[in-house]
Parts: structure tokens; C-alpha cells; sequence
């Protein structure tokens, strides 16, 4: 059966970023316990990801590139907000380099990192961290699978059977 929309598809994959001396670095990967699973086609994965993914079937292997501008965008300058301490208090001034879950006016999550803390603030750069890079995937296709009305319906698989959630 081969990967189309509306698939639930399972993959594992190896994930290196590719520097601008050519380097290639590790940046994760899934393992055979714990792969990925994922619905084809409804906008949960970088569009290129799943346009590489697209027409192929059990078995298969596959290498490619995805430039930042089709993966998670350029690098903004301007993404950097300067977060008040009092938002802290509770929880305590963040390290340099913290991953800091926030939500934005229309209560979408997303993560920032922070660059700095001084006195008069947290200093985190919005931009996602895998902007600006280019991403190199190693993927081998485990099962593909229409998916379920329940999976259609919450918008995302259920795993490689279709039977539990994440």
C-alpha cells in the first residue's frame, strides 16, 4: 500500500542538520520500539516531509534534504521578546539556553529559547530551533494504513495499529 492522504503512516527516521561548513549533525532519531507516527496529508508534518514521503510503500528507504525555507523557516532577527520578570516569580529566574513553554493571544504553543537574563528582563528568542537549518532525514517506511474515522476526527494517529494515543 503506498503512502497517500489520510494514511496513518509509521517511520523510522535519523535527523542531522547540515551546517554551512558542510558538517552534518546528529540531531535525533526514532527506534524501532518508538517510531514515528503520523497522519499523511492533514498538516501535522513539514509539508516537504510528506511530499518526499508521498507514493511510497513498506520497505522503502529514502534520503533527502529540506532547505530552512521549506522546513521551519529563516532565522527572524526580530523574534526576540524581552519577557518581564514577574512572569518568574514562581517558578524562578530560567538559565540561558531553557526551552520555555509559551502560549500566544491565539492560544497557540510554542517554545523559546532563552538567550539572556538580566535585571530588567528574560530575554527569548522565538524563533523555533530548528530555523535557519537545513535538515537531512534518513527515513525507512514501517507500515502505512488508511486511517480510522476516530484518528480523521481528532486529527491525529493512533499509533501503528490504530488502537492508543499519544
Amino acid at each position: 500500500m503506498t503512502i497517500e492522504n489520510n494514511h496513518a503512516v509509521t517511520v523510522n527516521y535519523k535527523l542531522h542538520t547540515i551546517e554551512a561548513n558542510g558538517e552534518k549533525v546528529f540531531v535525533e532519531e526514532t527506534t524501532t520500539e518508538n517510531p514515528l507516527t503520523y497522519l499523511h496529508g492533514v498538516g501535522m508534518m513539514i509539508p516537504k516531509f510528506e511530499q518526499e514521503l508521498s507514493g511510497l510503500t513498506v520497505g522503502d528507504k529514502k534520503s533527502f534534504v529540506i532547505a530552512p525555507e521549506e522546513a521551519y523557516g529563516e532565522i527572524d532577527p526580530n523574534a526576540i521578546a524581552q519577557l518581564p520578570l514577574e512572569m518568574f516569580q514562581e517558578s524562578g529566574l530560567p538559565p540561558v539556553g531553557a526551552m520555555l513553554p509559551l502560549t500566544d493571544n491565539a492560544g497557540n504553543e510554542f517554545r523559546a529559547t532563552v538567550v539572556e537574563v538580566n535585571d530588567q528582563a528574560v530575554v527569548a528568542d522565538l524563533n523555533h530551533p530548528m530555523a535557519g537549518k537545513t535538515l537531512n532525514f534518513d527515513v525507512e517506511v514501517i507500515a502505512t494504513r488508511p486511517a480510522t474515522e476516530e484518528e480523521l476526527d481528532h486529527g491525529h494517529a493512533h499509533g501503528i495499529d490504530g488502537t492508543h494515543s499519544h
